[in-house]
């Protein structure tokens, strides 16, 4: 399987980060999204994200001109119809996904692998949205992109093992570390990741600690990089939340009942870093 045109549908935060590691591995990348606007942001965090890495002296500026040089942008899906790879990273809604592998189902050569970073949403039914069920996977990067190693690949149902070695191959090719895992709710990472957040939340509702103590201890005595509370605000509480319940239901099990200060926080508009005040303020 020869990869060297990778589509990207979405320009935020996740997009641009795929876009920009996959432009500094040498392949041709083709970002798509809805307005030239969001194409211009996405670019400018590129141009940024490469620049700190020039001042740090990780990549030359001749290495961050010619990645910059093999990205371009477009407003229209069809771009997108030779490329040999293509990964959406657009908002967790399920139906705008499925809606977008439609679309690119009939808009791509019958050889593209079709790949979602959705966090949480089951790939099989993803895949069962378009012709090539075989041909559709999980790339699941971590935030942020250009810094964190892994890329979580989960297999759907019908996903073939010639493109779960392709897809392990162009991760590896992206200076990534693949780890495999199959469809399941909320797949490795968040599985475990999510309820000990909402545990986290659930010491703050009982009144266990403050926000500080409960991070500290755990960057202290885990040795976690980051506490979970101020983690939940840099991934987004309603995002937290919608994995919650997408674990409660497709796990029909009460344990992943998110906590009610979770849901108060969330209706209350208080989402974290993106809405400037969270379990922290910002």
């Amino acid at each position: 399987m020869n990869i060297r045109s990778i589509g990207v549908v979405g320009s935020g935060q996740m997009g641009n980060g795929i876009s920009q590691v996959a432009a500094c591995s040498g392949f041709n990348v083709t970002m798509v999204d809805i307005n030239e606007q969001f194409l211009e942001r996405g670019i400018g965090a590129i141009r940024n994200s490469l620049g700190r890495l020039v001042s740090k002296e990780k990549i030359s500026q001749d290495d961050a001109d010619s990645a910059i040089s093999l990205v371009t942008t477009s407003t229209a899906l069809v771009s997108l119809a030779e490329c040999d790879l293509v990964v959406e990273a657009i908002p967790e809604v399920p139906e705008l996904k499925f809606s977008t592998f439609r679309d690119l189902d009939e808009i791509c050569k019958p050889t593209t692998i079709l790949a979602s970073n959705t966090s949480s949403i089951s790939i099989s039914e993803i895949a069962g949205k378009t012709n090539r069920p075989d041909r559709v996977i999980g790339m699941h990067f971590m935030n942020p992109v250009p810094i964190m190693k892994l890329v979580e690949v989960i297999n759907g149902r019908e996903t073939s093992e010639e493109v779960t070695s392709g897809v392990i191959t162009v991760s590896e090719q992206m200076g990534k570390i693949p780890l495999s895992c199959q469809d399941s709710p909320g797949f490795v990472s968040n599985r475990i990741l999510m309820p000990m957040i909402n545990e986290a939340i659930l010491t703050l509702q009982e009144g266990v600690a403050e926000p500080e103590a409960i991070d500290g201890i755990m960057k202290l005595g885990m040795n976690h990089p980051i506490g979970p509370l101020a983690l939940a605000d840099l991934i987004g509480l309603d995002t937290v939340l919608h994995i919650m319940n997408v674990l409660r239901m497709g796990l029909g099990d009460e344990k992943y009942a998110p906590a009610a200060l979770l849901v108060e926080m969330v209706d209350d508009g208080s989402l974290g870093r993106k809405s400037g005040h969270g379990f922290y303020s910002y």
